[in-house]
């Protein structure tokens, strides 16, 4: 099997930015290449009593994504047919946009091609269980420790879509979620990825989630992450498209139907789909968000005002900040 790799040279600050921006045309699991010092929880997912001290930082980072090629050499990404040239416009024009409004440092992009790289499964070793809070997250290639058998136990493959948990960000919405989950709650997750989020929430006791995402490898992700945690399909209805967008997804999602909306995205896109997710909430209903850079705060919390939503709380881990809302009675 053959592969070809795009390598983009950016900056360590729009590490998180490209890949969300790429990930919208067909390019996952990016391996990230920079000299960020690991963080105290890094170090101990490494399994090494010791680390050596690693380069200084130079605030450069390397972004990989693979995509297979055909006999022909052509890509498919997306359901399309590509060519290796055409797929590399297509990155450099979003590379372009983004530029527009924000510094991605050279944005240089090399090609090239390599071969019996298992990409889809090769993840695996770096994936081990891990804590949030009290809850134990597993995959399925790991066996549940007995002092942890009392816990509650999420088990996770994410597969092709985006969502471990391991995320900050992921983990301010859980923290939130566990606030304002009642036995009734009618829950939309957008941009649900792995259906991380709203598996925990129907764990924690919600009633009923909806789940949307731009990936179609979210469906078949979340249907075995739903099998995997006892989940019933019922309880979990997912829809590809776009909810800013897309007025045939909105009005499959329905209107004024949710007790919560939580959405883990990057704040760029926080911006618009707040006016529009308005419309999915019940009077009084919850809007959890996340996916936000400090410094892009005050951006999402003036977009929520703008919405008249009321602001409730803004919680923080590391440099991400969740923002939560109430939609007015």
């Amino acid at each position: 099997m053959k592969w070809v790799r795009f390598r983009i040279k950016t900056i360590t600050d729009m590490e998180d930015v490209i890949i969300s921006t790429l990930y919208d045309i067909g390019l996952e699991g990016a391996q990230i290449e920079d000299k960020i010092p690991l963080t105290a929880l890094e170090k101990e997912q490494m399994f090494v009593d010791i680390l050596p001290d690693g380069p200084e930082d130079d605030g450069v980072a390397y972004l990989n994504f693979f995509v297979e090629r055909k006999e022909d050499g052509s890509l498919i990404v997306q359901d399309e047919t590509l060519s290796v040239d055409a797929m590399t416009e297509k990155i450099r024009a979003e590379l372009e946009e983004l530029r527009d409004f924000c510094e991605i440092g050279e944005g240089s992009i090399a090609v090239d091609e390599t071969e019996d790289l298992d990409w889809i499964n090769n993840w695996k070793q770096y994936f081990h269980q891990f804590y949030i809070d009290d809850i134990l997250v597993i995959p399925s290639w790991e066996d549940i420790k007995p002092e942890d058998e009392a816990r509650m136990v999420l088990h996770i493959d994410p597969g092709t879509a985006f969502g471990t948990g391991m995320h900050e960000t992921t983990q301010l919405c859980i923290r939130q979620l566990r606030k304002y989950i009642t036995p009734e709650t009618e829950l939309l997750d957008v941009g649900t990825g792995s259906g991380i989020l709203a598996i925990l929430s129907l764990m924690f006791g919600a009633k009923h989630a909806v789940g949307t995402d731009l990936d179609p490898c979210a469906v078949e992700a979340v249907a075995e992450n739903c099998a995997a945690n006892g989940i019933a399909s019922e309880q979990f209805e997912m829809m590809i498209g776009n909810i800013i967008t897309d007025q045939t997804v909105q009005d499959k999602v329905g209107y004024e139907k949710y007790d919560i909306v939580v959405a883990n995205i990057l704040a760029d896109v926080l911006v618009p789909l707040t006016p529009v997710i308005l419309h999915q909430l019940k009077p009084g209903g919850i809007y959890i968000t996340s996916g936000i850079i400090d410094d892009k705060e005050q951006t999402v919390v003036e977009a929520v005002k703008a919405a008249g939503l009321e602001g409730l709380e803004v919680t923080y881990q590391g440099e991400w900040v969740s923002v939560t809302a109430r939609k007015q009675v």
